[in-house]
């Protein structure tokens, strides 16, 4: 059974984000690979980051939780020899690693990278080291010689710093063509909008190749089941404004 919604479901983020994640971007590769082979190969790569305590545990992922454990019984000291003092056993708070996927279409001659393709996640977006190093690393890719396309399907966080406030919606994407900098296309909707169709760059002089973030939306939740798996009478995370609140109970109940 299809979403409700016409467009982003706006209970999976705060239900379904990660496996989501992983599912649209896989969706995503498939769609774009027969339009641009045999030039060119769409590939999934991933970058490992760690998950502290204290950042936003709430809206991240579960925290790792320090427990303090004191030996009850102290060692005997053997006979003879100076007794070895008996420590204290402690847990300590270690940091969580997570893997985030990302795609990047490649030469395949040369396996170059032309284009990189994000979909940026709470920890992308959330003040903290992980925001830091997020646009740190997209920093390099705009000084670089590839495109960047970066696709945010979440309410919540922090948005991508543009010099112009960004229209009112719900979700963006951003399309930073190589050469074409400071500028950048922003295609933008809200939530009873369908997800846009947007320009995919190449290389040189090659076309742009279409992506519909709609149709990528579909594939992923029929085929992850999420009718089903999410919860529609939970509310919707991070809080809607009242008005779309009750527009999301009127699509829900249908």
């Amino acid at each position: 059974m299809p979403s409700p919604f016409p467009g982003m479901d706006p209970f999976v983020e705060g239900q379904r984000w990660r496996d989501f994640h992983t599912s649209y971007i896989t969706v995503i590769r498939e769609m774009l690979t027969p339009n641009v082979r045999p030039r060119y190969v769409v590939e999934v790569e991933e970058y490992v980051y760690l998950a502290r305590e204290g950042e936003e545990p709430d809206r991240l992922f579960t925290p790792d939780v320090a427990i303090v454990e004191a030996s009850t019984r102290p060692a005997a000291a053997p006979q003879g020899r100076t007794a070895v003092a008996t420590p204290a056993i402690y847990t300590l708070p270690m940091p969580t690693r997570y893997r985030q996927a990302f795609l990047t279409i490649r030469g395949r001659q040369w396996q170059n990278v032309v284009t990189v393709i994000e979909l940026l996640s709470p920890w992308n977006k959330t003040p903290g080291e992980g925001r830091t190093t997020y646009l740190v690393k997209r920093s390099n890719i705009l000084y670089s010689q590839a495109n960047l396309v970066e696709i945010d399907l979440l309410r919540g966080g922090l948005r991508l710093p543009t010099r112009e406030p960004l229209a009112p919606a719900d979700f963006h994407t951003f399309v930073n063509r190589n050469g074409r900098l400071p500028q950048v296309e922003v295609y933008s909707c809200t939530l009873r909008d369908p997800l846009p169709t947007i320009p995919i760059p190449l290389a040189g002089d090659d076309p742009d190749v279409p992506l519909d973030l709609q149709v990528a939306f579909t594939t992923t939740y029929d085929r992850a089941g999420y009718d089903y798996s999410l919860d529609y009478a939970r509310p919707p995370e991070p809080p809607l404004e009242p008005a779309a609140a009750e527009w999301v109970q009127t699509v829900v109940k249908r």
